[in-house]
């Protein structure tokens, strides 16, 4: 990746005299230029991935939902809405299928008594079967 983000800043530092900050090109380097040093620090740490494209892929649903979200005919609807898909993120983020999760959890929530049974529910705790 070094040599790479050598060759793009040599462009970048070039180019950005040449073009206008008033359009697309001029704006597009004017952004990785005021943004370079984040660009690279995933260069300066190995550990560090080089995008945040899991994070993306997380909020995702959220995005998508806020259209459906709009309709929520009442503020409890829309809290209701959220907490569902709070479970369900949760699930996946902890390898769980979600309906398998959910099934499981809701099935043995009434017979919850005490916090360890609770906790045992939690989706990184449990390891519920697959749906049939």
């Amino acid at each position: 990746s070094l040599p790479v983000l050598a060759q793009l800043k040599s462009w970048m530092e070039k180019t950005q005299p040449q073009v206008t900050s008033q359009n697309a090109l001029g704006k597009a380097i004017g952004y990785l230029a005021s943004n370079w040093n984040k660009l690279e620090r995933y260069a300066e740490e190995g550990y560090l991935p080089i995008d945040n494209n899991p994070a993306e892929r997380a909020i995702r649903p959220f995005v998508i939902g806020r259209k459906n979200w709009l309709f929520s005919d009442t503020p409890k609807g829309a809290t209701a809405s959220a907490q569902l898909y709070s479970l369900v993120e949760t699930a996946k983020a902890n390898d769980q299928e979600p309906y398998a999760w959910l099934r499981h959890t809701l099935e043995r929530l009434p017979l919850a008594t005490s916090v360890e049974d609770y906790e045992a529910l939690l989706p990184w705790n449990c390891s519920p079967a697959s749906p049939s």
